[in-house]
């Protein structure tokens, strides 16, 4: 399986998105933003030389589908949601490997943010 330092990286960085995440009662209640990073695993180089989307990982339209089911979801732990996108990005937009950072801006007080950074590949994908 190819690995992080062995192809291409499209990234996506700082995909704010307001949902229901957290285990307190009030953070059950009311959406948050989060702040997403996507860092894939490609290989540019055929939509490079056909300078087409067609031939490219289309980070638009994994942007929208990352944003909807964030939106959707009401987790308690920023785990969980890192694991389902992980597998979202894995499963539909067949990529070799992913690594997903869920930044959970002033959760803990006295510090920016608070979050989660995990690697997989497509084989670990849940789903």
């Amino acid at each position: 399986m190819s690995s992080p330092n062995d192809m291409d990286t499209i990234f996506l960085h700082d995909l704010r998105v307001r949902t229901i995440v957290g285990i307190w009662d009030w953070e059950r209640r009311i959406r948050q933003t989060v702040s997403i990073d996507l860092d894939m695993g490609a290989d540019i180089r055929k939509a490079a030389a056909s300078d087409r989307i067609e031939d490219a990982l289309d980070y638009k339209q994994i942007a929208k589908r990352v944003q909807q089911f964030v939106e959707d979801s009401s987790f308690q732990l920023v785990e969980t949601l890192a694991e389902n996108i992980a597998a979202i990005v894995l499963r539909e937009f067949d990529v070799p490997w992913i690594v997903v950072r869920v930044n959970k801006p002033g959760a803990i007080r006295g510090s920016r943010d608070v979050g989660v950074i995990i690697r997989r590949e497509r084989k670990d994908a849940i789903g």
